[in-house]
């Protein structure tokens, strides 16, 4: 089981995967198949999925009958924060100054996101005083 401190690497069908559960809930084989149809893959590709992944701790399952109903054992939070922690250490050596800066070169903010963006900043300084 991974602990909150550990970082989670997934990758992207594993993502897709989570994003349905936290979407649904839980849900079986299935409907997470049938929700991801456009990738255009094989039913037993999902299910061997779900079981590495439930080996790995990122999701688990109950029983109905013959069906295995999925859930996500991580939340959302957890998956984002990690991924971003990766991402900052990665490749920016740990500056978060870097990664900003370089997020807003890269991007078109908008004027509203700007906004935001200052007002985040203005309540992480009050909670870092």
């Amino acid at each position: 089981m991974k602990r909150k401190s550990d970082t989670v690497r997934i990758g992207d069908l594993q993502l897709r995967i989570l994003k349905e559960l936290w979407a649904r809930g839980s849900a079986p084989v299935a409907a997470i198949h049938a929700a991801l149809s456009e990738r255009r893959l094989a039913y037993t590709t999902i299910a061997t999925m779900l079981r590495k992944m439930e080996g790995r701790g990122l999701v688990a399952h109950r029983e109905e009958g013959r069906t295995f109903i999925y859930h996500a054992v991580l939340q959302a939070e957890e998956v984002n924060r990690s991924a971003s922690r990766h991402f900052v250490e990665q490749l920016f050596e740990g500056s978060l100054l870097s990664a900003v800066n370089h997020l807003l070169q890269t991007s078109n903010a908008s004027r509203e996101e700007l906004a935001e963006l200052e007002k985040a900043v203005a309540d992480a300084k009050r909670r870092a005083k």
